[in-house]
């Protein structure tokens, strides 16, 4: 998207509210989500070895910021893009059974990101993961999950309300589920974006699920790593977002691959030189939980709850210089 200027817009909070506004609710939050959702906080890593094969490809064409270390010679040390891997992998080293599971703050760099209202190059988020059964791997223990997730966000609408009525963006009262074959047939003539824009502004809150493989045109609703999603047990979370006058993605979750899904994600994708990657390995000889687990962007949900027209108004990162005048001289305030 290019950059969008709400008309007359206001923020209502000063910069110094705003900061205190985004601690306010990034620290509710995370203690709320955890207690819901029995989660326990960890510490997690910046950056990864490239031959870990730890790291998350995203949708395959990113590329991971590397560099060298000189206690590591001739190791490519990447920054992580995700958590989705290790994560998996903590749940295993750390002892954790069905039913626990643990979050993190998650920071990464996406250097071929394009900067606008929604998107910067700078991530921060919440990863989180929990241990199911074998058995919970179905679209009911998917769809609990989200609904589970947006009760804790609409119960932080009142929060943020309570604290701040006049700054608090009003969400949906519930959330719609849709398949993306569902959605295709639903506006076959519409791109995948305008899809979500078109049922998001439909519905308010949805989460579309199936996402990574192909539909009935020959083509997937969005790309997806091979490695961590089953593709027939994920989604992502969107709310329609008035002043932008589009959906907003607040979060890409899903039940993970198991053994079998994850052996034929990588023949589709043909991936399978990474069947030799240590992860990779232990996950192909059952050696791993089967999770359920996802991400939670921070500034996006303080973007939305606070009805914020650009990211950069609640998180400090780096934008062109156009864009930041152009913002100015629309009361945008870039921190």
């Amino acid at each position: 998207m290019a950059l969008v200027i709400p008309e007359h817009y206001d923020p209502v909070l000063s910069v110094r509210e705003t900061q205190e506004a985004i601690k306010f609710i990034r620290d509710l939050f995370q203690k709320e989500f955890g207690r819901q959702m029995n989660l326990e906080r960890v510490s997690a890593p910046l950056f990864v070895t490239e031959k870990s094969g730890l790291n998350d490809n995203l949708n395959g064409v990113e590329r991971p910021v590397n560099f060298d270390l000189l206690s590591l010679p001739g190791e490519n040390i990447e920054v992580v893009q995700s958590l989705a891997k290790w994560k998996r992998l903590a749940l295993k080293r750390y002892g954790f059974k069905p039913g626990e599971g643990l979050y993190t703050n998650m920071n990464a760099i996406r250097r071929d990101e394009e900067p606008d209202n929604l998107h910067s190059c700078y991530v921060d988020q919440w990863d989180w993961e929990r241990v199911i059964r074998k058995e919970d791997r179905s679209i009911e223990v998917l769809e609990d999950t989200v609904q589970r997730i947006f009760t804790i966000i609409k119960h932080m609408q009142h929060e943020v309300w309570y604290k701040y009525p006049d700054a608090c963006y009003r969400l949906p009262r519930e959330i719609t589920f849709i398949d993306a074959e569902e959605l295709l047939k639903r506006y076959p003539t519409l791109t995948p974006k305008e899809r979500e824009n078109a049922i998001a502004r439909e519905c308010g809150a949805v989460f579309v699920e199936r996402i990574g493989g192909a539909l009935s045109n020959g083509e997937p609703h969005d790309l997806r790593a091979p490695d961590y999603d089953d593709w027939n047990l994920n989604g992502d979370i969107l709310f329609w977002f008035e002043p932008l006058q589009c959906a907003l993605e607040l979060s890409s979750m899903g039940i993970r691959v198991s053994p079998e899904s994850l052996d034929a994600q990588l023949k589709l994708t043909h991936c399978e030189n990474r069947r030799v990657l240590p992860y990779h390995k232990a996950l192909l000889n059952g050696e791993l939980p089967y999770t359920i687990g996802g991400g939670i962007g921070q500034s996006r949900l303080c973007m939305l709850l606070l009805g914020r027209a650009h990211i950069g108004e609640v998180q400090a990162s780096i934008w062109p210089e156009e864009m930041i005048d152009t913002c100015a001289a629309h009361n945008i305030t870039l921190l």
